[in-house]
């Protein structure tokens, strides 16, 4: 399955990192709508509508209000529908313990949001070429 029209969620709580998300994917001429939820709890309830299609990778940010990032983690690689989508990691925390926790969860990568806005363009290339252009199984 070739992710080329499936959505790609977005789960941050900061509206300017979703605005440069989405200006970087725009750039790189990634056609994908995006969808955005602004914590977990808000994005579990996206995926969990059965009348919406799932995301072909979830861009997750770890510090965030209501459910943070880890909480949502262990609620999705516990879902069984849920658990093989693809969760990158894209966040500005840099501490070994949220790394190691988050790859203990199964996380597909770890990635920290660059502050040159040319280096998170590439950063961007790089979960496109890889993630989006990717096949995996179908999940039911």
């Amino acid at each position: 399955m070739k992710f080329v029209n499936k959505p790609l969620l977005v789960v941050e709580d900061d509206k300017v990192d979703v605005m440069t998300i989405k200006r970087a994917l725009k750039e790189i001429e990634v056609s994908n709508p995006v969808v955005h939820r602004e914590n977990g709890e808000d994005a579990l309830a996206y995926l969990r509508d059965p009348d919406l299609e799932k995301p072909c990778v979830i861009l997750l940010d770890l510090n965030m209000p209501i459910m943070n990032g880890t909480e949502f983690l262990r609620e999705i690689k516990h879902d069984d529908l849920l658990k093989s989508l693809p969760v990158i990691v894209l966040t500005t925390s840099e501490e070994p313990q949220d790394k190691l926790n988050s790859f203990n969860l199964g996380v597909a990568a770890y990635m920290t949001k660059p502050v040159v806005y040319r280096q998170f363009v590439e950063l961007m290339r790089s979960i496109d070429r890889y993630w989006i252009g990717s096949e995996l199984p179908d999940a039911n």
